[in-house]
């Protein structure tokens, strides 16, 4: 934006409103990629490019048509004949798109004309062969189907993504079931849900890989010093007694460090064993708490669907309705409580991986508010989003979210009919962003307030579980703030409302 508002040149703007439309592309903003690339000039060399990215907004949005006119625009241009890689994804595009379309047979010659296009790596035959093989099992051509499905199974044990992984041995299984082979269609569902997992897991990969390599980097030190001791003891023996005498003593010195060895190991057992013991106490606090919010949702859900048989039986459809919306809101509510459990065991463990960068305070806010559009429609409640849009922080993202998720979730919970909940900054001239919170629902009483901010691992169940819930969350949320170097406050009475306060640290250059 700096770019283009200090420079006048249309070859340089035309690149600055193509990265910027790529990078919104990529962020999913489809509208906002839209608009950037549409102010690129046809004379840009890389305008096929461009109005396949547009194309791609499209099928985005399912706007099959529009797809449709941009790809095909993208094969007029002269530079695309010079460009396979463009080419290959234009005819891919078409190709998906009449599938869309359900316009088989043209669908079908844009996709062989594909993979008649050379330099194709392995994910682009892998997306192609996928495709053609979709498009014959959507017309129940199973015999032309099949063996492209083999084929995409075959390349993905030559890809590293893990999605394509998933998906091969996912439709293998789906094909083997169809043909009645259910001993190897077990067999390739186990390998979907090992992709699966891998795929929930793959945030640790760094983690992992960064501590095997300071654990080898250790092992081989480890070696080093074995060497250079055994060459000691061999110099010790060839120079008689007076090396002797210094054997000796190396041996003491040698008894000595074991002895403190298994000191300084006994008392690491000792640690460990606390630690154990508290984590095993803080696990069978935490079944019980959990168990009981679960039975209590489950038990909940089973009453409401009996309530939902007879509603459907007696076609009470206005308390039909009702009951839908309550089933609805336990399930959310089951989940949230699974989602905190998972993280919070994960950070527990020291297996939630966490990487700081600067983060746009107010971008996050919106997309958390989109998140919960649903819940805040239907308690019609009113939503302001009046976070400053230069206030950059310096956290972890993932664990923001977690953290902005569970408060809002509990704003709502809390909040009244028609009620009011509104996010802002407040500034302090300081290196800390102050985040607020507030809504004007039920209130928290100073005694309860306490019991939240009380510094424990522990988690301690409210005298009044209905409301209150498990403590979990909250939980959850200071560990992620302390761990992101803030701080958390709450401001409450009973029946006026709640103030959340966060504290984050801000990006330097924006301090």
């Amino acid at each position: 934006m700096k770019q283009l508002s200090l420079n006048k040149n249309k070859e340089i703007n035309d690149y600055c409103h193509f990265f910027r439309g790529s990078s919104f592309f990529n962020k999913k903003m489809h509208q906002a990629s839209q608009k950037e690339l549409n102010q690129i000039t046809s004379q840009f060399k890389f305008y096929p490019q461009t109005e396949i990215l547009i194309a791609g907004t499209f099928l985005e949005l399912r706007e099959f048509e529009k797809a449709v006119i941009h790809y095909k625009k993208a094969l007029k241009t002269s530079q695309i004949s010079k460009q396979p890689y463009s080419l290959a994804k234009t005819y891919e595009g078409l190709g998906t798109t009449y599938i869309f379309l359900e316009k088989y047979d043209q669908a079908e010659e844009y996709l062989f004309k594909n993979l008649k296009v050379k330099e194709k790596n392995k994910l682009d035959l892998f997306n192609t062969y996928n495709s053609i093989a979709n498009l014959y099992y959507m017309q129940y051509k199973d015999k032309l189907a099949i063996p492209y499905f083999e084929k995409v199974y075959v390349l993905s044990k030559k890809v590293e993504d893990i999605d394509k992984k998933k998906l091969a041995a996912k439709n293998m299984a789906a094909v083997e079931e169809n043909r009645g082979n259910y001993k190897q269609a077990l067999t390739y569902r186990k390998e979907f849900e090992k992709w699966k997992d891998s795929l929930n897991n793959q945030n640790k990969v760094w983690a992992v890989a960064d501590y095997e390599k300071k654990y080898a980097v250790a092992q081989k030190q480890k070696q080093i010093s074995v060497l250079k001791v055994e060459n000691k003891l061999k110099d010790t023996q060839r120079n008689g007694l007076f090396y002797s005498v210094l054997a000796l003593l190396s041996l003491l010195i040698g008894g000595v460090y074991v002895y403190a060895q298994k000191v300084k190991n006994a008392k690491i057992i000792l640690n460990q064993k606390e630690k154990l013991d508290e984590l095993n106490a803080t696990k069978d606090q935490l079944f019980s708490i959990v168990s009981h919010d679960l039975r209590s949702s489950v038990n909940a859900l089973k009453t409401s669907n009996a309530k939902l048989t007879t509603s459907l039986e007696t076609k009470n459809y206005s308390e039909l309705d009702q009951l839908l919306h309550q089933n609805s809101a336990i399930a959310n509510g089951a989940y949230s409580l699974l989602d905190n459990l998972l993280h919070w065991a994960l950070l527990q463990t020291k297996q939630l991986y966490f990487h700081k960068d600067s983060v746009h305070l107010y971008s996050i806010v919106q997309q958390i508010e989109y998140n919960y559009k649903p819940l805040l429609l239907d308690k019609a409640i009113t939503f302001e989003n009046a976070v400053s849009k230069n206030s950059f922080i310096f956290v972890d993202l993932d664990s923001l979210k977690i953290v902005l998720r569970n408060l809002l979730d509990n704003a709502i919970k809390f909040s009244r009919e028609n009620g009011e909940i509104n996010i802002y900054t407040v500034e302090t001239n300081t290196k800390f962003c102050q985040l607020v919170i507030q809504d004007n629902g039920l209130g928290i009483n100073q005694k309860t307030i306490n019991e939240l901010l009380e510094d424990n691992e522990l988690l301690a169940k409210k005298s009044n579980s209905e409301i209150i819930g498990t403590g979990l969350g909250m939980q959850l949320c200071k560990q992620m703030i302390k761990k992101n170097g803030g701080t958390l406050a709450i401001e409450s009475e009973p029946n006026k409302g709640t103030k959340i306060i966060l504290t984050f640290p801000k990006t330097e250059q924006n301090g």
